[in-house]
């Protein structure tokens, strides 16, 4: 008997209690489709182990540890923490949505509280930790959620088709196809037919859109492999030019000097009202942004997967909203910023992933990567977002349930597509959908009844909010 045959039962064994464990066949759904959205959402996730440590080591500095020993602190920490809050949506939330620290969430904690508030990285990480208690006790008493049930269905079903206009900026200025213009804010890259990169990336582009036209299943991931794969080989043979192979550097596992560093910012940040006050202004900061951005990418990713009901609402939401706030705290406690919901998570989705499951495989693959942690990043960035790309398009597809014959539905709904990319903010598109929709919907109606007072609650929160961060001060 064969070494497979052998197998065989363990293997039929083991698919039949995952089946039973996540619902495939309620979800429609296989193991093998599973493990390919898997795979597709951490390899298009992938690039955070480089980019969290890169932005947080400019404010996290620790005396005895080079800039390089930190970076690799950093990046361990970051997989621990997306790895477990992986672990979390998948056993209790069996959803497929994938998590790790939030790239904007990062920039916040280390170039505007630590370096320009000039608050110590300490303080910030325990402002990231009270974030995620007081998520925890909102979600639990159900608040969360019901709150995210008051947003207006035309913000609703305007945040996926947002959230791909800013998925395509994202990846087309890392594949190097539009850049930066003094005149026009953003133009095609003016180098675009020299620049190696740029036409790789197009390459694979073409490469994967060929595939999906064709019905080929797994054909992002397959792109991604093909630009990664064809990166190296020219790399290797010296053609082309510079294609930017990451790096691959030795790795050190010690990050004493990260966890449990928060508590020792626990006093500072209470030591006069000053400082209390601009701890709270930080913390009310994390909560927004957080609580915001993860209500969006849930509903804009769960819009593309056909998880939202009739309302514009996702089933069980506190499910997923739990497991983001224990690994909000869980990252804090570790060392590193928020941890949130990825947009990402999309590229999983549109491979087919439905349940649990495929978070189960992007926590796993986040945990091995704690073996060899250069490796995680081996995957160009450049190759890893050609798969934006192709979900940016994918999700416009929400602009069809929007009835943009009614300017009730239509004004909220444009400017929370158009102020996202615009602002690099998800928080900000769905701001401006919220403060605009009762505003429209009572001067059309002649009544402030025709909007309920949770939706005028949530445009004055906003309001106050924006006001907060665009003055630097409370009033």
């Amino acid at each position: 008997m064969s070494v497979f045959s052998r197998l065989e039962p363990i293997t039929s064994t083991l698919n039949k209690r995952l089946a039973a464990r996540f619902s495939f066949k309620k979800n429609k759904t296989n193991l093998r489709t599973e493990v390919i959205a898997g795979i597709t959402t951490f390899l298009t996730m992938s690039y955070i182990v480089v980019l969290n440590p890169a932005i947080l080591g400019n404010a996290i500095q620790i005396e005895g540890y080079s800039p390089e020993q930190v970076f690799q602190m950093l990046a361990i920490v970051t997989l621990l923490s997306a790895g477990i809050a992986c672990l979390v949506m998948a056993l209790y939330a069996n959803r497929p949505f994938g998590l790790a620290p939030g790239l904007g969430l990062n920039a916040f904690f280390a170039f505007t509280v630590v370096l320009g508030m000039g608050i110590a990285w300490e303080v910030a990480l325990a402002a990231v930790v009270i974030e995620g208690i007081i998520f925890i006790i909102i979600t639990a008493a159900g608040w969360r959620d019901a709150i995210i049930e008051a947003i207006p269905k035309p913000v609703k079903f305007s945040v996926g088709a947002g959230i791909g206009l800013f998925l395509a900026i994202i990846g087309l200025k890392e594949m190097n196809v539009i850049t930066a213009d003094p005149a026009t804010f953003v133009s095609l890259n003016p180098n675009l037919a020299a620049d190696p990169i740029a036409l790789l990336s197009i390459l694979g582009l073409l490469i994967t859109f060929v595939l999906y036209a064709r019905g080929v299943k797994g054909s992002i991931i397959i792109g991604i492999l093909s630009t990664t794969v064809l990166a190296y080989a020219l790399t290797a043979a010296k053609i082309g030019g510079d294609f930017m192979i990451p790096d691959i550097a030795a790795t050190s596992y010690n990050i004493t000097p990260l966890v449990g560093a928060f508590a020792g910012g626990l006093a500072p940040a209470f030591s006069s009202v000053p400082a209390a006050l601009g701890f709270a202004l930080v913390v009310f900061t994390f909560f927004f942004v957080d609580f915001f951005d993860t209500a969006g990418t849930l509903i804009g990713t769960s819009q593309l997967g056909g998880f939202l009901d009739k309302d514009g609402n996702l089933p069980e939401i506190e499910k997923p909203l739990m497991a983001d706030a224990i690994g909000t705290t869980i990252g804090g406690i570790l060392g590193t910023s928020t941890v949130t919901t990825y947009i990402e998570s999309a590229t999983g989705i549109e491979e087919g992933g439905r349940t649990g499951m495929t978070a189960l495989v992007v926590g796993i693959l986040f945990l091995l990567s704690l073996a060899v942690v250069p490796l995680a990043a081996a995957v160009p960035l450049y190759a890893s977002h050609v798969a934006l790309v192709i979900v940016a398009i994918l999700m416009l597809r929400g602009v069809s349930d929007i009835d943009w014959k009614d300017v009730t539905v239509a004004v909220p709904a444009g400017l929370t597509i158009l102020i996202m990319p615009f602002t690099f903010s998800i928080a900000y598109g769905i701001a401006a959908g919220l403060i605009s929709y009762p505003i429209v919907k009572a001067a059309k109606e002649g009544s402030l009844r025709a909007a309920t007072l949770g939706q005028w609650a949530l445009a004055a929160a906003f309001v106050i909010y924006i006001f907060v961060m665009t003055s630097g001060r409370f009033f």
